[in-house]
């Protein structure tokens, strides 16, 4: 039966922790460690943040059984008629999410005061989610970017980095999505790194527990003490422990170290990202590849990023996308690219 929580009067809002991560970056291990505290509640990625951003107002879903073409304008024109305006736009969506996290809360197994959802692809849309819940905590999880693609290609892809980067370049779409967001903190942000987690778990989740203003237990770094359902979200590595682990926080460096064309892979997706996303992130530039050097000194001179055209082009993106929106040429692009879709719409 469940409890009944002693802050079910709060706004919902207060209520929801967005714990916001790349794939194969530890999210699940830290969501493990947090559910299995006395305040916090969580389950399989939830996926409501993702479809909402893309009704139309916001961006559009390509192939949809409708018009996403007529759908954006006439929600946009509809919104602008409302008395409120776009904020009428914001509070609708969170009315409709306040349903669902809501009504999720009310099930809290121990009338736990936090939900918290990890889902991935919510990195993906963080403008839209702040504008929806603005008061909400997030949780910034980021990682070595060399090591989040070697664990996606190996857990995933069987080793296979070109197939991985063929079917999701991860690292070119999550770093500036999430470096963009870690920008702009709140009192409400906070960004911890993976390695730390596993190198010194105690003070981290002490560090999280204060963010949150909830007890410090240590005791939950046991994470398998509290169960969690089963469903979307990986269990991979997560299963084979108790507790955080250190061992595999360099396991890439040799990986790539051993095998150029896998570092290519890598590199050339780093290669187009901005340096100063790659700072924010905690991982600049100039220290990048210490690991990859300690792994295979007498290699790494054989190892630097070859200047082909994809990673020409990525650097191009990144000068041309800076602050797009902001600028005359985005207006125009975004013009250019409705009447493209129109003519070009199957």
């Amino acid at each position: 039966m469940t409890a009944a929580s002693p802050w079910a009067s709060l706004p919902v809002e207060d209520r929801l922790i967005f714990l916001i991560s790349t794939p194969r970056a530890g999210s699940t291990m830290l969501m493990r460690i947090l559910n299995a505290t006395s305040a916090v509640w969580s389950r399989p990625e939830p996926h409501l943040i993702g479809p909402m951003a893309h009704l139309g107002f916001v961006d559009t879903v390509e192939k949809a059984p409708y018009d996403q073409l007529q759908a954006q304008q006439a929600v946009r024109e509809f919104v602008r008629d409302l008395p409120g305006g776009e904020q009428d736009y914001w509070d609708a969506c969170r009315a409709y999410l306040d349903v669902l996290y809501g009504r999720m809360l009310a099930q809290a197994p121990s009338g736990e005061r936090y939900f918290l959802d990890k889902t991935p692809a919510n990195a993906l849309v963080l403008p839209f989610l702040r504008k929806v819940y603005p008061k909400a905590r997030y949780i910034v999880l980021t990682r070595h970017p060399a090591a989040i693609f070697s664990s996606y290609a190996q857990s995933f892809f069987d080793g296979d980095y070109e197939a991985a980067l063929r079917f999701n370049p991860i690292l070119s779409r999550y770093v500036p999505a999430m470096a963009s967001f870690l920008r702009a903190p709140t009192a409400r942000t906070l960004q911890v790194s993976y390695e730390d987690v596993a190198s010194s778990p105690e003070a981290q989740l002490q560090k999280i527990s204060a963010f949150l203003d909830i007890p410090f237990e240590p005791e939950a770094l046991n994470y398998k003490r509290k169960g969690v359902a089963e469903g979307l979200g990986d269990p991979i590595g997560v299963g084979q422990h108790d507790r955080p682990v250190a061992s595999s926080i360099e396991k890439w460096g040799p990986e790539l170290a051993a095998d150029p064309l896998k570092f290519q892979v890598v590199a050339g997706q780093l290669a187009g990202c901005d340096p100063q996303d790659l700072a924010t992130w905690g991982y600049p530039v100039e220290t990048l590849w210490e690991p990859l050097k300690s792994a295979n000194p007498l290699a790494w001179k054989e190892k630097k990023p070859k200047w082909d055209r994809w990673t020409i082009q990525r650097k191009a993106l990144v000068l041309l996308r800076r602050d797009i929106h902001h600028k005359p040429l985005g207006k125009l692009v975004s013009k250019a690219r409705f009447f493209c879709d129109v003519l070009l719409r199957g």
